[in-house]
């Protein structure tokens, strides 16, 4: 059975309904989500066999949080448990001219104290085809770090794939560790990397242009800093407003440069997750389709999960297709 491995942070999200600010709102509603796990649902929803790893608090929240992941059919069975309550954060949703606004709650959290004695590797990726990690993990702390950089090494000697989306978010760093250092490390054992300008020129510490031949240079570079690496992917985002924003995305994998069209998201219902819909996109379309559609693939999951609250793109592959073919109406289905 080939089986995608995602390892990660559960958080629940809290905001109140609609646009509202917190001191607008006495009636609040949750979601539960985390970056890898939101990639790991949707590549469910889209037909693939997912296994989530993490560290889940051991009271009723998190017993909420394990049945929401196996209502999309997740293997949760190496997810481990905490007396440290499970990671939070609060969102005001803005419009128009008006940002959105995060606080994270998460410091104490009970994935917070991971450690690699907690995860058996050799079991969790007993059957697993695909690893997918992203930067944030290794971001929250030197558990985190150590543990996933165990299972890389040993998804790598089995010769699995491993998908990196290295975000870099500063403010997560807190435990004393350098970021590029580490990131360079976990990039060793990746061998698909999902990222732009901005993550290449952390890793490099270079200071590449946006432009497609800054990008073709610098994807080259990388590639030749980090030889595991066999293609790059890039998602492209054009913000008109908090409401309003477009879509396209790009690749380098080694021999050929291609970008997808535009997509234009007029009224953006909710904007989290909406990377993690792309490398979803992205890792069940290099499964399926070749490198080309595959980016048209990820770029349509991103584009559709705007439409959806919640952290999590409940699109299934008919209705990624049918964006990707241009059906961007809204029209009934009858």
């Amino acid at each position: 059975m080939n089986q995608i491995i995602t390892f990660g942070e559960v958080l629940m999200r809290i905001s109140p309904r609609g646009n509202k600010k917190f001191i607008q709102s006495n009636a609040v509603e949750f979601y539960f989500g985390g970056t890898e796990v939101n990639v790991g649902i949707s590549i469910a929803n889209f037909g693939g066999k997912v296994k989530h790893i993490s560290c889940i608090s051991n009271d009723f929240i998190g017993d909420t949080a394990i049945s929401y992941l196996n209502k999309f059919d997740l293997d949760t069975s190496e997810i481990v448990r905490s007396s440290r309550p499970l990671g939070v954060y609060f969102l005001e949703v803005g419009a128009v001219m008006r940002p959105s606004s995060i606080s994270y709650n998460r410091s104490h959290s009970s994935f917070s104290e991971i450690e690699p004695s907690m995860v058996n590797w050799e079991t969790s990726l007993e059957n697993g085809n695909w690893f997918h990690w992203t930067g944030i993990t290794p971001a929250l702390c030197k558990g985190a770090q150590e543990t996933l950089l165990e299972g890389l090494k040993l998804a790598r000697k089995k010769g699995m794939q491993v998908s990196a989306d290295p975000t870099y978010r500063s403010g997560l760093w807190k435990y004393g560790e350098e970021p590029q250092k580490v990131l360079a490390e976990l990039i060793e054992y990746s061998t698909i990397f999902i990222g732009g300008i901005n993550e290449i020129n952390e890793l490099l510490g270079t200071e590449y242009s946006y432009s497609n031949d800054d990008f073709i240079d610098a994807s080259k570079e990388l590639m030749e800093k980090f030889p595991s690496i066999e293609k790059v992917f890039d998602k492209i985002r054009t913000a008109k407003n908090a409401s309003w924003h477009k879509i396209r995305a790009r690749m380098w994998n080694g021999t050929e440069f291609r970008e997808t069209r535009d997509l234009d998201i007029t009224h953006i219902v909710d904007r989290i997750g909406t990377g993690d819909a792309f490398a979803a996109g992205l890792i069940h379309g290099l499964q399926n389709f070749n490198d080309y559609k595959a980016m048209q693939f990820g770029s349509a999951a991103c584009a559709i999960k705007h439409t959806y609250q919640g952290d999590v793109n409940y699109a299934n592959e008919r209705e990624v297709i049918s964006i990707l073919e241009g059906n961007t109406s809204g029209r009934f289905n009858r």
